[in-house]
């Protein structure tokens, strides 16, 4: 069974420790890419950093596995007279006093969120970068529109948590699937594509589609078990149910994990995915999601890592998912 090596967790570490803003010379999608490549047959990419590594690209059946990488980030949309600096943003969790950086064509300046205040639904915060008037801001190369993002920090918490930018958890995942295919010469009777997704859009056509994806640890006081369900970090990545959610696939990856004596969970997803072909979602269990510090278990990603690796080897493009 697969166990994340230190080769492995090196390359983890690059990846979350860096920006997800793909323009810039050291960033995690390219870190992502280059660490794919030596595992592909050829790489695709897109207008906006979306990455495809493919294995058979001319086979006619096609199976993606697909890792949306969320990236937090936020614009600026005013700068004071005295030299503060106004983000709008709907995000409640991201507190004040945290580091962030702000990303100008000189590089990369730091600021902190100091104050909070919200009217409706749109929260703004306010950075500070230590200057005092417009004037100095501008001469650092800070205008209207520039991005910003929060500082990550990664380490292992407790020898068990990885924290951090826990949403490209979902990136690593299917990277090692990719590296497990071609380290153990597995002969795929079908076309793979392995896409690590930094903007939201439409997965391209598929006959099978698997998307990864995070999901919230259950906290006692912080959600409603009996509407959200109860999904607890270490008890293995979530499977996911919807209405647009193929029972028979589904099903496949429940038996192909309870035949590997790979630990998993259940949840109802409220937030229904749609997605052109045979869809399937699984998720990896996370606390504090949306903030700086968030944690992802070391087993559950091994375990999801192992399950998508069974899944593939198992599926034969001959296999009917109809219901009729």
């Amino acid at each position: 069974m697969y166990k994340i090596c230190k080769k492995s967790e090196f390359f983890l570490y690059k990846y979350l420790y860096a920006s997800s803003l793909v323009e810039e010379e050291v960033s995690s999608p390219r870190i992502w890419k280059n660490y794919i490549e030596q595992y592909s047959d050829s790489i695709e990419t897109d207008n906006y950093g979306t990455v495809i590594g493919i294995i058979n690209k001319y086979n006619s059946f096609k199976i993606v596995i697909e890792a949306h990488v969320e990236a937090r980030q936020w614009y600026i949309n005013y700068i004071s007279d005295d030299g503060i600096i106004y983000v709008a943003c709907v995000d409640k969790k991201i507190a004040p006093s945290k580091r962030v950086n702000i990303h100008t064509k000189n590089g990369i300046i730091d600021g902190v969120f100091f104050y909070k205040i919200s009217e409706k639904l749109v929260n703004f915060f306010f950075i500070d970068i230590g200057a005092s008037t417009l004037k100095e801001v501008e001469n650092l190369g800070i205008n209207v529109g520039c991005r910003v993002t929060s500082q990550y920090d990664f380490f292992i918490l407790n020898n068990k948590y990885y924290v951090g930018s826990a949403h490209k958890i979902c990136g690593f995942i299917i990277a090692e699937v990719m590296r497990l295919i071609k380290k153990n010469n597995v002969l795929l009777p079908y076309g793979l594509y392995v896409i690590n997704t930094v903007r939201k859009k439409e997965t391209p056509p598929a006959n099978i589609v698997i998307k990864i994806d995070v999901c919230n640890e259950t906290y006692p006081l912080m959600r409603n078990k009996k509407i959200n369900g109860e999904i607890k970090c270490g008890l293995g990545p979530v499977i996911n149910y919807s209405p647009s959610i193929n029972n028979n696939l589904r099903e496949k990856i429940i038996f192909l994990a309870k035949k590997n004596n790979l630990s998993f969970q259940r949840l109802v997803n409220n937030q229904d995915y749609f997605s052109r072909g045979i869809y399937a979602l699984i998720s990896i269990p996370i606390r504090y999601r949306y903030t700086t510090v968030e944690m992802a278990l070391k087993k559950d990603i091994e375990n999801c890592i192992n399950i998508m690796y069974e899944t593939l080897k198992n599926i034969d493009p001959s296999e009917k998912f109809n219901y009729f």
